[in-house]
């Protein structure tokens, strides 16, 4: 499927998450590939301000219109949001299916939705976006093709009138509450078992769930396409410590990602709120890191998460050179390769070290019952035996551990 695009106007005072615009197609590009579809040419605009009738202003458009028809594009797509008049406005004019920002990231959402939970959270978001489209596009709605920005919760939903559709979104309201509520149940479970959360957070395809992989022995799924992972994972990890922990990971940002987008996932990221420690895991082999770590940032302090302790994760070590990896030190916590293991343990000491605030290690002495073996394989289990010894028919056992798994054990095993 061909496709042509624009770049969003920018003024003056706008920043953007990379100077090079050659930066800012290559994600766009990388989008349009996870959508399963290509790029086909690229037009790129600066602008005092946004026309409101088309964005670009009709000259512009009219040149698109020959550039896209030029290349046999059946598609024009904006790295910018339209309003539902500049929408309409710029399918009249270019003769094309026009689709924004948004719409290609619902799109691609829609493809990696396999939950349950997951595909109701994507349909809440595409039709949260769809209703205010609704007026003079009634005859394409039922125009389903094969091509991305077509891909919807079904054609059945995408014919809706407005009162189905808001009826509609107050049932997915209704289970994504629900949702909410199980998970709310599964983590006062996993607090009532000690459990301590690492979540991991950072720029879509910065390497998450290959580094989730590396640290848990899972087999996530990991591509190097954009938005690879949707629906979260929870796995335990191991530590040093023994320290009871789980690693969850999400989905990842973008810069610009559309609020209601946010919204529809409250379900999701309220794990995020929850959790003990974040990773910020970023790809440093990409020459906009900092740019992208910055806009993970954002989103975290947009979510109230800007005070949450966390731990920068300089990933990707492997395809940098070591000199600038050097020079880099004190930009990320740790630098790791997800790919080749590097540096993971220096990593897990420093998750082990992060989640001692509020429940650090601690040395103690247990005096046991001779046959207590049950007892002793607790200790095993919660920290690390630092030595035993007899005393007339007491096992004495010294150990190390955190002060919530201590005090767990000393009301099961001690009198």
């Amino acid at each position: 499927m061909g496709w042509s695009w624009t770049r969003r106007p920018k003024s003056s005072s706008e920043g953007s998450v990379c100077p090079d615009e050659s930066e800012a197609f290559q994600e766009i590009s990388e989008l349009v590939l996870s959508a399963g579809a290509s790029a086909a040419g690229s037009i790129h605009q600066r602008a005092a301000s946004p026309d409101p009738a088309t964005l670009i202003g009709r000259g512009k458009a009219m040149e698109l219109k020959a550039e896209a028809h030029g290349v046999g594009a059946s598609a024009v797509l904006f790295d910018h949001d339209l309003t539902p008049t500049q929408l309409r406005n710029l399918e009249q004019v270019l003769e094309l299916k026009v689709i924004d920002r948004t719409q290609l990231i619902l799109d691609i959402f829609a493809r990696r939705a396999r939950t349950r939970e997951g595909k109701l959270q994507v349909e809440l978001a595409q039709l949260t976006y769809l209703l205010p489209r609704l007026a003079g596009r009634g005859t394409s709605l039922s125009r389903l093709g094969g091509g991305i920005g077509t891909r919807g919760p079904g054609e059945q939903q995408l014919e809706f009138d407005r009162r189905r559709i808001r009826t509609r979104i107050q049932t997915l309201r209704q289970a994504l509450e629900r949702v909410r509520s199980q998970r709310a149940l599964h983590r006062a479970h996993r607090k009532e078992q000690n459990f301590r959360m690492v979540a991991l957070v950072g720029y879509t395809n910065a390497g998450k769930s290959t580094l989730f992989n590396r640290l848990t022995g899972a087999s996530a799924v990991a591509s190097s396409r954009m938005f690879a992972t949707l629906d979260p994972t929870v796995r335990l990890i191991p530590l040093a410590s023994n320290r009871p922990a789980l690693l969850s990971d999400t989905v990842g940002f973008i810069r610009n990602l559309p609020p209601h987008l946010v919204t529809a996932f409250r379900a999701t990221l309220e794990e995020l709120q929850t959790a003990d420690l974040l990773l910020h895991v970023i790809d440093v082999s990409h020459p906009c890191w900092q740019q992208q770590a910055a806009a993970v940032e954002n989103e975290l302090e947009a979510l109230g998460l800007a005070q949450m302790a966390r731990r920068r994760v300089g990933n990707k070590i492997d395809l940098v050179d070591p000199l600038e990896v050097r020079g880099s030190i004190g930009l990320w916590d740790v630098a790791v390769s997800a790919r080749t293991g590097e540096g993971i343990e220096s990593l897990l000491e420093s998750i082990d070290q992060g989640l001692t605030l509020g429940d650090p290690l601690v040395e103690a002495e247990f005096r046991l019952p001779a046959g207590g073996g049950e007892a002793l394989a607790a200790l095993y289990r919660l920290g690390t035996v630092l030595s035993t010894r007899f005393e007339e028919d007491r096992l004495v056992v010294r150990a190390r551990l955190s002060l919530s798994s201590r005090e767990r054990f000393c009301a099961c095993h001690v009198a």
